[in-house]
């Protein structure tokens, strides 16, 4: 077995036919928010508040400085945990971190609320696009979080 230890495999590692249909359903998903015009930095946005609500420390070392690199203001960054008291984010950045939340813990927040905020400021398309990258985010957050992966330092 690669990685972890007995209580806590890798389970990327012990089933990574899985875990490749998983990075290849993030490309088609990356490719899909370019194709339906959704900014890297957005996604980077998003993929860093799903992971700070999932407290996933791997997803936040990798998607932290993955926003730095796709021009996110910094600022935007520091103050994501309160981005709903911060006035200089954008109709879009609130929309698609409103449905990131609420995707994320849907039993918590009004799903359907979210959805309909997003979908008067973006295309079906873009909605649907953003959409699987919270889904997807999620699910990497969990892979991280149950084997236990540790946070991964910038070559």
């Amino acid at each position: 077995m690669s990685g972890g230890n007995p209580e806590r495999p890798y389970i990327d590692k012990v089933q990574p036919l899985t875990h490749a249909a998983m990075i290849e359903a993030a490309k088609s998903s990356r490719a899909a928010s370019k194709e339906a015009g959704l900014d890297v930095g957005l996604i980077e946005l998003v993929n860093t508040r799903v992971s700070q609500i999932n407290g996933c420390v791997t997803c936040l070392s990798v998607h932290v400085p993955a926003a730095r690199d796709a021009g996110v203001d910094p600022l935007k960054i520091d103050l994501l945990p309160a981005w709903r008291d911060a006035d200089l984010y954008t109709e879009v950045e609130r929309v698609a971190l409103e449905l990131a939340e609420a995707l994320t813990n849907p039993r918590e927040l009004d799903l359907r609320a979210a959805i309909a905020d997003a979908s008067d400021v973006m295309s079906t398309e873009a909605l649907a696009a953003l959409e699987w990258a919270i889904v997807l985010i999620n699910a990497f957050n969990r892979v991280s979080i149950a084997s236990a992966h540790p946070p991964r330092r910038r070559r």
